[in-house]
Order: C-alpha cells, then sequence, then structure tokens
C-alpha cells in the first residue's frame, strides 16, 4: 500500500487525500482552489483500498486514521489542516506551490 500513496501522491504537482464528509478536507480543497490550483483529489472513503491507504498515511503523519486531509506538494507530505494554514498565513505557501508547478502565476 506505501507503492500505491507513493505513486498518487506524485501523480500531480498538488495531492490532497480526503473523505467525502471532512469538513477540513473541504476547507484545504477550497483554499487551493482559492489559489488556482487544480490538486489530484483523492477520497479515500470512496475507495475500495481507502481504508488500507488511510492507514499508510496515518503512519507518514504519526497520528490515529483517519489522517485526513493529507497534502502532498511536489510529492512531499505537506501534513494536514493545521501545517497547511500555518504556511498559507506565513505567506509560504504560494510560494512553495509556485516552486512545484502548481500554480502557474
Amino acid at each position: 500500500m506505501a507503492e500505491r500513496v507513493s505513486r498518487l501522491s506524485t501523480e500531480k504537482a498538488a495531492v490532497i487525500f480526503t473523505r467525502s464528509q471532512c469538513p477540513m478536507c473541504h476547507t484545504v480543497s477550497s483554499l487551493f482552489s482559492e489559489l488556482g490550483v487544480c490538486a489530484a483529489v483523492h477520497e479515500l472513503d470512496r475507495d475500495p483500498r481507502g481504508r488500507e491507504m488511510e492507514k499508510e498515511l496515518a503512519r507518514h503523519l504519526g497520528r490515529a486514521p483517519p489522517p485526513v486531509p493529507a497534502v502532498f506538494v511536489g510529492g512531499n507530505l505537506i501534513g494536514s489542516t493545521d501545517k497547511v494554514m500555518a504556511l498559507h498565513l506565513a505567506g509560504k505557501l504560494v510560494p512553495m506551490l509556485k516552486a512545484a508547478g502548481a500554480i502557474w502565476l
């Protein structure tokens, strides 16, 4: 499963693993959309192997499932909502997204 998560996390410059009914997942996805990022979004509760992927993501994040949202930029794990928002408020998220090619302008 680690291989699948690794492959999916690098399919686009920005990748978000979510659950369909997760408000924090929606918040992060909306932020990326507002910033002009076309992220790959994987809803784990709609994937037949989603539970296994949740366990793998939880292992990477060092927390109990469900570990969503789990955000990758440029193939690197950024973290969950708290990390994404902290980067955004510090003015570091947009440059990171630009460097990864997730934002063109």
